[in-house]
């Protein structure tokens, strides 16, 4: 529940004897504290202490009602002006309130009981609005300065839009872009922004879990459903009933599950692995991929039924090296987010780092700058990062691990992952949860590079 707020009052009345009746009314709530002022420039002069609310007498000495109140407008635009006025004139009421005053009231036996209610109704849209803020702000937290949806490029500008668009609709979102783009942020925004915030969002990566796994994943089991299903499992769509359910990689999705995906979307529902209730979902669908689905609906990888049934608002995110100057923007959000979390002296990027920042092509995307620049912070002599502290392309103190591929390089995006993972590999001494964690991908799927000699564990480890 919100606190009572502490409220200002100014009130403006000329006659002493009313004035005096006003202050009493009003002060027999103790969580306002009252001023009373006989002119308008009394009260004008006392502006700078930011009253929350005023009531103004219509009939000045030195103002009429309709000045006193634009100059309040003027100078404090978010404060409450109510006025109280000797003749009742509807015309000039509606005058006022167009002006911006809160109420109008005309003195009679009842105005003091009035005027006790036009303050009452005024302190709940300000508890709800106190709310509404101490609410968004809490959803705010959720993101700081180093995960925040950072950019002021045209393709980061019209992002925002679509970002907007899909969170005032219940529509499901696909999201296309390369690794490391944002795709899940992305989500966590739309999610964040909608009717659906306050619901669990629940993310999956569809690549990081076995396919024979994923079914009990998304849908759950019940207890004995195979082996080792000792307990009763609730599914990822049962987690983000009246929220959204995140589906990564959902292009690594088996064909045999995509059928029972599609099942699943059209009922609204459904079965545990091992069981028969049919149980009913109420969940957005967001899912992301770096590949293009349609091409793999043309191979034959992917189900053409599903593919129109996820498609719903597509979102294309642009690759960091197009976005020009963000990529300032956002290394040096990195720089200040790492420097307070490390207690270091915070950082800044020569003139020359950051050109060689923006010449850099970044397969790794926004994942990768992050990385670089909190590398550069550490290895720097000084606090201002010169272009020898960035690791652009895998360099290594004391050894030369292998180079990312240049932006000339016909390079396959896979080739582009492994080299960019085989980096973090040399630069953390084959730790796979460091690396898993500073790329934030999952473990298996480095396991699964390392099995396949995509990528090698430094000599140095086992």
């Amino acid at each position: 529940m919100p606190t009572s707020p502490i409220i200002t009052i100014f009130i403006v009345e000329d006659n002493a004897l009313y004035g005096e009746l006003l202050e009493y009314r009003l002060a027999q709530n103790p969580d306002h504290q009252i001023r009373r002022f006989t002119t308008a420039q009394d009260c004008l002069a006392c502006l700078h202490e930011k009253p929350d609310l005023i009531t103004l007498d219509y009939s000045l000495p030195d103002g009429s009602g309709d000045q006193v109140l634009r100059l309040i407008k003027d100078r404090l635009p978010e404060v409450a002006v109510i006025v109280i006025s000797g003749q009742e004139d509807v015309r000039t009421a509606i005058g006022l309130l167009h002006q911006g005053a809160y109420d109008y009231l005309v003195k009679d036996e009842e105005t003091l009981d009035r005027l006790w209610n036009s303050v009452g109704n005024w302190r709940k849209q300000l508890l709800l609005r106190r709310e509404n803020q101490r609410l968004r702000e809490q959803i705010g937290q959720q993101y700081d300065s180093e995960r925040a949806i950072l950019g002021e490029s045209p393709q980061i500008k019209q992002l925002f839009t679509l970002i907007d668009k899909a969170a005032r609709a219940n529509i499901s979102v696909s999201i296309s872009g390369e690794t490391g783009t944002g795709k899940e942020l992305v989500a966590k925004a739309i999610h964040f922004r909608s009717e659906r915030r306050n619901a669990p969002f629940v993310a999956v990566n569809v690549a990081a879990i076995p396919s024979e796994l994923l079914e009990s994943e998304l849908f759950g089991h019940e207890k004995g459903a195979f082996t080792g299903a000792l307990n009763r499992r609730i599914g990822r769509f049962e987690e983000a009933n009246r929220g959204t359910l995140f589906l990564d990689e959902i292009s690594e999705m088996e064909l045999s599950l995509q059928a029972k995906l599609l099942r699943v979307l059209q009922e609204r529902e459904v079965v545990r692995v091992g069981g028969n209730a049919r149980i009913p979902f109420d969940a957005r669908l967001v899912v992301a991929t770096h590949r293009d689905l349609n091409q793999r609906v043309k191979e034959g990888r992917f189900r053409e039924d599903l593919y129109y049934r996820l498609l719903g608002l597509p979102i294309e995110l642009p690759p960091l090296r197009d976005r020009g100057h963000d990529i300032l923007l956002l290394a040096n959000s990195f720089l200040q987010a790492f420097c307070r979390q490390n207690n270091m002296t915070a950082c800044t990027l020569s003139a020359a780092a950051q050109s060689r920042l923006l010449q850099y092509h970044f397969p790794g995307n926004v994942r990768e700058l992050k990385a670089v620049v909190e590398l550069a912070a550490v290895l720097a002599e000084s606090d201002v990062i010169q272009p020898q502290d960035l690791s652009l392309r895998g360099e290594r103190p004391g050894s030369a691990p292998p180079e990312l591929p240049g932006p000339e390089a016909d390079e396959s995006l896979r080739s582009q992952t492994a080299a960019i993972v085989q980096r973090y590999l040399w630069l953390y001494q084959g730790n796979i949860m460091e690396v898993a964690a500073r790329l934030q991908i999952g473990k298996s799927t480095i396991y699964r590079m390392v099995q396949k000699r995509e990528v090698e564990l430094p000599s140095s480890s086992s």
